[in-house]
């Protein structure tokens, strides 16, 4: 039991020398006059959008950490507009809060119109509830806001209107829907088998 207990104390004071030989290199825990902060970090630079962070973390697949951006972004502007709307909707659509989606991204297109990215990822969250009739309306206007350009925006119109046409013989967890991002990238939001 002693000895047990020597050498439970010698780690621990191997640990508190190594900690304290740390402590006392340079960038450790004392800080020169011109590195205030942590060491090697530019406080003057001017940090990233918000907004942008949030998109390539979902294109990343990073939904929550997503989310964070957002709601940082949203701090820093003042308030939601539709461009952080539509982010924190589709995040919680990546993230499958599937309710949490479709009430943001009803929002969004509220704020703001005229963005096809947004009513293609609220026809997205609708299509994954299973309200095909009103998915492929919304698809439709996000196509023609669209002019028809992007690929994903017709792909997901196509699969809406095969489903309300072949209701018995598609199934959702057979198809394949893309997450449109705004400023053009497509994310995948479920494979296809």
């Amino acid at each position: 039991m002693v000895s047990l207990f020597r050498r439970c104390l010698t780690s621990v004071a191997g640990c508190g020398i190594a900690f304290g030989l740390t402590a006392c290199t340079a960038g450790g825990f004392s800080a020169s006059d011109d590195q205030v902060f942590a060491p090697g970090v530019d406080q003057r630079a001017v940090a990233e959008d918000g907004v942008e962070v949030g998109h390539r973390l979902i294109a990343a697949g990073q939904f929550e950490l997503a989310l964070r951006a957002f709601n940082r972004a949203a701090l820093d502007q003042g308030g939601l507009d539709a461009d952080i709307l539509s982010g924190m909707g589709s995040a919680n659509l990546g993230l499958g809060r599937l309710g949490q989606a479709e009430e943001l991204l009803r929002r969004a297109v509220r704020e703001d119109e005229a963005l096809p990215e947004t009513w293609n990822n609220l026809g997205v969250v609708l299509m994954e509830r299973g309200k095909t009739v009103e998915a492929e309306q919304i698809f439709r206007k996000a196509f023609a806001l669209d002019n028809g350009e992007s690929d994903a925006i017709r792909d997901n119109l196509r699969l809406a209107l095969a489903k309300s046409d072949n209701s018995d013989t598609l199934s959702l967890d057979d198809e394949e829907f893309k997450l449109v991002r705004r400023g053009g990238g497509n994310i995948l939001l479920r494979p296809a088998i």
